[in-house]
Parts: C-alpha cells; sequence; structure tokens
C-alpha cells in the first residue's frame, strides 16, 4: 500500500512539474520553467532512490 502511495505522489509532482514547464514556455517565463524542470528532476530522482531501497 505505501508504494502505492509513494508512485501516486511521484506522479503528481510530475505533472506538476510538466505543467510548470508548459505554462512557463506559454508565458515566456524562464523561472518557471526551471521550477517545473527541478521538480520533474527531483521526483526521478526521488523515485529512483525508493525503487532502490525497497530491494
Amino acid at each position: 500500500m505505501r508504494s502505492l502511495a509513494v508512485v501516486v505522489a511521484l506522479l503528481a509532482v510530475v505533472a506538476l512539474g510538466v505543467a510548470g514547464v508548459v505554462l512557463g514556455e506559454a508565458d515566456d517565463s524562464p523561472g518557471l520553467q526551471g521550477l517545473g524542470g527541478l521538480l520533474v528532476i527531483g521526483a526521478v530522482v526521488f523515485g529512483v532512490r525508493a525503487a532502490r531501497r525497497a530491494r
């Protein structure tokens, strides 16, 4: 059950990051694009660490 919650949380953060990148592109805002990219990268790193610890 815990792994399902982690996966859902990671997917939500990735979706939020992608939305930040897309909205930053539409508004021509490099800061919002950077924050969105950092969210996506952070979620991927956290997901990989969680997967490696689970094994």
